[in-house]
């Protein structure tokens, strides 16, 4: 796993125990790389024999032009997280985020997402990498909000051509429209705030709303959930370890079971 910054990372600990329920023998480390060595730090992995890489902020859209080949799904997202060295030699990318988003809301959490109107607050690279797995889940509509309207803006044009509705703007955007999902794609959490969002905004009956952040306790905005009465909140902790699940696969053959490395790391 490569980032900057990569001391919170708890990828190491999740591959370690997905090896350990396969007994299979890995080397996973979390590496901080500086921010103008990326592609050279990555030519160097491969060339000394290293098998795969998990690609953290702020390197995932670079990782992504760096490649030889890409995925469907990395090319979708213009970002990939997840890199190998094909059998030719090269460099290929995917992108296992959205994968472990649908993952955790549709089966460990139990949402539907079909027929929903979705709101997703954020335009980075985060956001961006997990919008195709929406769209397959095929919600009424998806709506991109974001602190800086030209960005949303920009990332929901790179959809026009869908058949399901994707429109972007500023946080003034989500008035008007009663929610049935909110996904938080923003970093704010990272610094215990909240996005800017407007008071007049109404959620729908029934309305979950998932953080893509997570930490030890409920993250500002589940406790904004809660006080807004939104049916459930959820932290982003469970896509985090099925989307190293899925690295895990493509990297070696076998699907881990998910559910108790999930349940490890939520114990206090």
């Amino acid at each position: 796993m490569v980032g900057n910054p990569i001391g919170h990372s708890l990828s190491p600990h999740i591959h370690a125990a997905f090896a350990q329920q396969g007994r299979q023998q890995i080397d996973y480390r979390a590496e901080r790389v500086d921010v103008d060595h990326f592609e050279g730090w990555v030519s160097t992995f491969f060339e000394t024999g290293g098998r795969g890489l998990n690609i953290t902020l702020p390197f995932k859209t670079r990782a992504f032009h760096l490649a030889d080949t890409v995925s469907d799904r990395a090319h979708s997202a213009g970002a990939a997280n997840f890199l190998i060295r094909d059998e030719a030699g090269g460099i290929h990318a995917d992108n296992t985020d959205g994968k472990g988003l649908l993952t955790d809301i549709t089966v460990n959490a139990g949402w539907s997402l079909e027929g929903a109107r979705i709101l997703l607050l954020g335009a980075g690279g985060a956001v961006k990498g997990v919008i195709p797995s929406l769209l397959e889940a095929a919600p009424a509509c998806l709506v991109i909000a974001n602190r800086t309207p030209e960005r949303a803006e920009a990332l929901a044009t790179e959809w026009a051509a869908q058949s399901i509705s994707v429109s972007g703007g500023g946080y003034s955007r989500v008035v008007g429209t009663a929610w049935d999902v909110i996904i938080n794609g923003t970093s704010t959490g990272l610094s215990d705030e909240m996005p800017a969002l407007p008071d007049e905004m109404v959620l729908a009956e029934g309305c979950c709303c998932y953080d893509m952040a997570y930490g030890k306790g409920p993250t500002p905005f589940m406790r904004w959930a809660a006080e807004q009465g939104g049916a459930e909140a959820r932290d982003g902790l469970g896509m985090l370890v099925e989307q190293a699940a899925e690295s895990f696969y493509l990297w070696l053959g076998e699907y881990p079971d998910t559910q108790p490395v999930i349940a490890d790391l939520r114990r206090p």
